[in-house]
């Protein structure tokens, strides 16, 4: 990798964003909130604990079966919260344009928007709008700020996982990542594959209604569930174990997989949530999760180990163990 400029990996999720955030941004804004690495702050106030938390969406195309960019960032913005116990209350909105995109695009997006905001309780009270000249932006960029409040007793983070907590996700793998590279390289498929975009906050409250407890949630997104994974074993000191007869993944998504040389395992989603909880609490959870609209295909696909520390393992159809390291390279550039 050339160390003088930014390259597109920099920003998959990958491993090569963890060392820029890492090497750039963590040494110049360090502060202990930021070295917790979550998905979004949690901090004091005098009413009680409240969340924070920022997010961009670069998206292409800005429309996908299944959803649109406006749509996504509230959803993403919303689960960012969410997978810290947050309840969402607020979102800000900054929309960069660029010349000559279609109004009627736009109106789309933003009712889209408004929409997504609506079904997830959230409001939209402040934003900013950019219009940049033809050429230097594509279509439609967002970025998102969202305030939620922490219930007290949750304590949700990446550092909690321990040996013997059970991994579960809410459903199937890979399903928003495929539906955009699908759109976009104009790959047809008998069954068209659409995103699983979805705000989980919902999910993520019944489950935490049915078992306070648990000690890590995550939304897999860029660099999929294999990432995420060691992101929680590198912050944890744990090891993780999948298993992969338990991995759930649509045979559309598998077959587009295979035929670009990808694995689900590093492919997006945006409405899965990976639960990291102890063994008490596993089968309340797994239940809270099917009972749920967005939960019905829940499975426990692994477990927390306390042997290989900050690395993931996947136990093979045939009784053997590969390493399933964070992704190298971009693999789907512009997928949120």
């Amino acid at each position: 990798m050339n160390p003088g400029i930014i390259q597109l990996d920099q920003g998959s999720g990958g491993r090569a964003m963890h060392e820029l955030i890492e090497g750039l941004f963590m040494k110049a804004f360090s502060n202990p909130l930021l070295l917790e690495r979550n998905d979004s702050a949690i901090f004091e106030t005098h009413a009680g604990r409240m969340a924070i938390t920022t997010d961009s969406y670069v998206v292409d195309p800005i429309f996908f079966p299944g959803g649109n960019i406006g749509s996504l960032a509230v959803h993403g913005t919303v689960n960012d919260l969410a997978m810290r116990g947050a309840k969402a209350l607020y979102l800000t909105a900054g929309f960069i344009l660029e010349e000559g995109l279609a109004f009627d695009d736009l109106s789309r997006v933003v009712t889209s928007m408004a929409e997504a905001a609506k079904e997830a309780g959230v409001l939209v009270v402040a934003g900013d709008t950019k219009v940049v000249p033809r050429g230097k932006a594509d279509k439609l960029f967002i970025n998102t700020a969202g305030v939620g409040v922490v219930p007290a007793g949750i304590d949700i983070d990446g550092r909690n996982a321990r040996p013997g907590d059970a991994v579960l996700i809410n459903g199937t793998i890979g399903d928003h990542g495929m539906a955009v590279l699908c759109k976009r390289e104009g790959l047809a498929l008998e069954n068209e594959i659409k995103s699983d975009a979805a705000a989980l906050n919902g999910l993520v409250a019944a489950v935490l209604d049915a078992f306070p407890g648990v000690h890590v949630l995550r939304d897999p997104t860029r660099g999929g569930v294999a990432t995420t994974l060691n992101e929680i074993a590198e912050q944890s000191v744990t090891g993780i174990r999948l298993f992969e007869q338990e991995l759930p993944i649509r045979e559309d998504v598998a077959g587009a997989c295979e035929i670009l040389g990808l694995d689900p395992l590093y492919v997006a989603n945006e409405g899965k949530v990976l639960a990291v909880v102890p063994p008490e609490g596993a089968d309340s959870v797994l239940a809270a999760m099917q009972s749920h609209p967005l939960g019905a295909g829940a499975r426990r696909i692994g477990e927390v180990v306390s042997e290989n520390p900050g690395r993931v393992f996947l136990r093979t159809l045939i009784g053997g163990h590969r390493l399933v390291d964070m992704l190298r390279g971009e693999q789907l550039p512009r997928i949120c």
